[in-house]
């Protein structure tokens, strides 16, 4: 016998083989044994789960020469054309390819001819929904009214693209997303008759890189099987699905809940170093978070993970908070597509956003208020007084004291810092859409970035952390930088970048009261 790929060679051949769509295997059953088929069905679901082999089950069991009312036998003449694929009165379409008007007329006409050999002429229509609205409107009366003989099945991924008037001629069947424990299941069939020898671990990542897809998951074990023979590791496993099963996934979760930030950049730099995949390391994080979630909310019978793992995963959540973990999880599940050139930046300022969640509420109002221009000090009259009268002609007459306001230096720069300081956020929000998706852009949304000065035509930026300020000094973001805040201030400026790790209260609380910054020394 020619050789035949897993998932043709394992292709069911009976409802009862059918994997994980009980509902729709058992009314079929029913309707079989009570001779109640109807004229026709619409299959829904998303691909690997069964569709098209159900169809041609159900046309071996209404034309089967031993029953006719159940399962096929799969051994009369007629079972086993329909299973080679050379059964005259089992026609299958596909409708991505056969999707005008031309090849529905040509259905309908052939149609009216009799089966030659079998009870029932079958058509199964694959992605139904590819058909245009003229090739659907042509097959609508014959699917209203067929001739008795004829049976059609219809089968889509996508069952809102097919006319409402198709539907309603129909049995819809839906069929879900096989679970993971059932690809596990029949996994492990396929391995014990295949002679295959791999771990249960290795089957179950198998199971949920296809996302509910049996088709899918028997590709995946043929490729394995392909490339590394009939004795497949888990690390092997993990290569091909490109998993990098590194524990520092986990480690970074824990230097978040840990608040420490300085080992969390330096996990995200060994990975980095190590040269792994970024893009599917953050993957990983954001999946264990997931399961870190599950469990904070009482969710633990939906985790698919040893008990160990799930030991783990309990301790970390008994240290933080529910907050603390939504947030991370939407930071770090955005960074999916804002990988450049793999940098590290985009996970570091996750990081220093998921492990400092005071410093954003301490620095950054929820709604930064308008810029209000400076009111001028009113001078404040004092309380009358009796002239003091002199004792002797030597002593000078007393004056009345008058309030007056600090004097400011360089009114206009006071004026131009404080607009900035106020409307940080617009300044960001209104970069050129070309710099939003740069590094430089993420650098300056983090909380650890704040403007505290301007000398002459520089604007003096203060960073929490070094990292960001070491790469906010590459040419290529200081010009980035510099055109977004030269567009907010209306005029030309330079950028110069300070490491300042922390909040002199001393001089925040001067700048209150009227003081302002002549100059700032670099850490």
């Amino acid at each position: 016998m020619a050789f035949q790929v897993f998932y043709r060679k394992w292709r069911p051949q009976t409802l009862a083989e059918i994997v994980g769509q009980e509902q729709v295997t058992q009314t079929l059953s029913n309707a079989l044994k009570s001779g109640r088929v109807s004229h026709a069905y619409l299959f829904y679901g998303p691909r690997g789960t069964g569709k098209t082999s159900t169809g041609r089950i159900l046309a071996k069991a209404v034309n089967c020469l031993t029953n006719g009312k159940g399962e096929p036998c799969n051994a009369c003449e007629i079972c086993r054309a329909i299973t080679e694929g050379r059964a005259l009165d089992v026609i299958e379409i596909d409708a991505a390819s056969n999707r005008g008007i031309d090849e529905i007329r040509d259905l309908r006409e052939k149609v009216n001819y009799a089966p030659n050999q079998a009870r029932h002429k079958v058509y199964i229509i694959d992605e139904v929904h590819m058909l245009t609205k003229e090739a659907s409107n042509a097959l609508l009366k014959t699917l209203e009214e067929p001739p008795p003989y004829v049976i059609f099945i219809l089968a889509t991924t996508e069952v809102h693209k097919v006319l409402p008037t198709i539907l309603s001629r129909c049995q819809r069947f839906d069929f879900r997303r096989i679970s993971q424990a059932d690809v596990v299941s029949k996994l492990t069939h396929i391995c014990s008759a295949e002679g295959i020898h791999i771990e249960p671990e290795g089957l179950r990542l198998i199971a949920k890189s296809a996302t509910g897809s049996l088709r899918d998951a028997e590709n995946l074990l043929e490729q394995l099987t392909t490339y590394y023979g009939t004795e497949v590791e888990l690390r092997q496993v993990q290569a091909i699905l490109g998993i990098t099963g590194d524990e520092r996934a986990k480690e970074l979760i824990r230097h978040i809940v840990n608040n420490d930030i300085s080992a969390g950049v330096s996990t995200i730099n060994s990975v980095n170093s190590d040269g792994l995949d970024l893009r599917q390391f953050n993957r990983e994080v954001v999946e264990y978070l997931r399961e870190l979630l599950l469990i904070k909310t009482g969710s633990e019978e939906a985790v698919d993970l040893t008990a160990d793992d799930i030991a783990e995963l309990k301790e970390l959540a008994a240290r933080t908070s529910l907050a603390q973990i939504l947030k991370a999880i939407k930071l770090f599940g955005q960074l999916e597509i804002g990988f450049d050139n793999y940098s590290t930046l985009p996970l570091e300022l996750a990081l220093v956003d998921c492990a400092s969640p005071l410093v954003e509420e301490r620095e950054s109002p929820a709604t930064p208020p308008e810029y209000q221009p400076p009111q001028p000090v009113k001078e404040v009259s004092p309380p009358k007084q009796q002239p003091v009268k002199p004792k002797s002609a030597g002593v000078p007459k007393v004056e009345p004291l008058k309030a007056e306001s600090i004097p400011a230096a360089s009114p206009e720069l006071h004026n131009e810092i404080e607009r900035l300081r106020l409307n940080w956020r617009q300044v960001i929000e209104q970069a050129p859409e070309n710099a939003k998706r740069t590094p430089a852009i993420a650098i300056l949304r983090s909380a650890g970035v704040k403007p505290v000065a301007i000398e002459g035509d520089t604007v003096v930026l203060a960073f929490r952390y070094p990292i960001h300020k070491e790469k906010m000094e590459t040419a290529e973001n200081q010009q980035v930088v510099k055109e977004t805040i030269s567009n907010f201030l209306g005029h030309p400026c330079q950028v110069r970048c300070i490491y300042e790790p922390e909040d002199n209260h001393l001089v925040e609380a001067a700048k209150r009261i009227g003081a302002q910054i002549t100059s700032v020394e670099e850490k």
